[in-house]
């Protein structure tokens, strides 16, 4: 694999160190601020919707500048907006500097991918974008329980000011070992934006909201399932979420190799596989054992998607992959957003900690649904009209 990807996975470790570090860190946040917990959890809503608008606004934005240059322009952003969490004065300060850190997340991501894939050979794209990933997993196994322990101890203020500190190594990084891809042509933004006219690039972007927002729906209430429900200590909790992101690990690498080969397979698998897991975690959540098996699993299954998902996105957007790779990843966020909403829905209605598994069971079991239509739609030769005027490329994979 090439260098480059490592630079990208280092940028990808940092934005996902500073996306999930501030869950483990609201108690100390809100004594500091003087708020209280619900209103320091906007610092995680906040950044979500920042991801959310971010992504196709920064694509945007940069459609006329080397995928290069607006990857290092992104760095920036996150460096600043870390930069700008660490020395908040008051919590106003510090949810503009996690809005501002957002707005490089969707957009970094997307390109990255697109960028990733053109560095390899076409059989090994899947690959390399989980490549890239592995930061982002990564992070939840080792950036997100250090930088709690380090908030913890040494005070939050200097967490933020060590993932500022990744955001340089990983601009560094990119400008030396990324290198320029010259455009074929002049990106333009009627061109991105054509890419959605594709009802695959649609339904790959609602698969993504509903099987992801599927994992989230379980995670986001681990904490309360598994200490009032589990029996798991307080302190047991950190170590369950470190089985989680080892989960991711080992999940996005898998997905990634099997995803170039085999792509459609892996999805009907991985979506399958985790709508049984979910639905199982309700009965499962009451032994440790078992429960602990079941976070891994949840982790591992629900980053086996994301190549395939971020893949078949570009597949489909040949023409104008960068928006459409970038919307994606807004679309992981949506769904954290619907699906941890949805999940506190249930437990307000006094169904119990566990209600959230039945409900990511079912979005899991919706994507896998649109994935079957998308497939069937593909092997109709179903497709819509790109702006080049020719039918979009039916791509089939066994």
């Amino acid at each position: 694999m090439p260098l480059a990807l490592l630079a990208l996975a280092i940028g990808a470790f940092g934005i996902g160190t500073t996306e999930f570090v501030i869950m483990g860190l609201l108690p100390e946040v809100a004594g500091d601020f003087g708020v209280s917990i619900p209103t320091a959890g906007w610092l995680v809503t906040g950044y979500a919707l920042g991801v959310m608008a971010g992504a196709p606004i920064m694509t945007a934005l940069g459609t006329r500048v080397s995928r290069k240059r607006m990857l290092m322009i992104l760095m920036g952003l996150f460096i600043a907006g870390n930069l700008i969490s660490a020395v908040a004065p008051v919590f106003g300060v510090m949810l503009v500097g996690r809005v501002v850190a957002s707005l490089a997340h969707g957009a970094f991501f997307g390109i990255g991918a697109v960028v990733a894939a053109e560095l390899v050979a076409p059989d090994k794209k899947a690959g390399a974008i989980a490549m890239m990933f592995t930061g982002l997993t990564v992070a939840n196994v080792v950036g997100v329980p250090l930088g709690t322990i380090v908030g913890q101890s040494l005070g939050w203020r200097v967490t933020f000011a060590i993932v500022a500190l990744l955001g340089v190594v990983g601009l560094v990084g990119i400008a030396k070992l990324v290198p320029e891809q010259p455009m074929r042509e002049p990106v333009r933004l009627r061109r991105e934006l054509a890419a959605f006219k594709n009802i695959q690039v649609l339904l790959a972007n609602a698969m993504t909201v509903l099987g992801f927002g599927a994992v989230f729906a379980a995670i986001t209430y681990i904490a309360p399932m598994m200490t009032e429900i589990g029996g798991f200590a307080d302190t047991s909790v950190p170590w369950l979420l470190v089985l989680l992101g080892l989960g991711m690990v080992v999940g996005n690498l898998v997905g990634g190799r099997y995803a170039d080969r085999h792509l459609m397979p892996m999805l009907y698998i991985s979506l399958g596989a985790l709508t049984l897991t979910l639905a199982l975690f309700t009965v499962t959540a009451h032994s440790k054992p078992l429960a602990a098996i079941s976070v891994f699993l949840i982790g591992a299954l629900g980053f086996a998607s994301v190549p395939s998902l971020q893949k078949r996105v570009l597949d489909h957007a040949q023409a104008a992959p960068t928006l459409a790779s970038a919307v994606n990843i807004g679309a992981f966020n949506l769904g954290n957003a619907l699906a941890a909403w949805l999940g506190g829905l249930t437990i307000a209605a006094g169904l119990g900690y566990t209600a959230p598994n039945w409900v990511g069971a079912a979005l899991a079991a919706s994507a896998l649904a649109l994935a079957v239509l998308a497939a069937a739609l593909e092997r109709r030769g179903v497709a819509t009209t790109l702006v080049t005027g020719q039918p979009d490329q039916v791509l089939v994979h066994s």
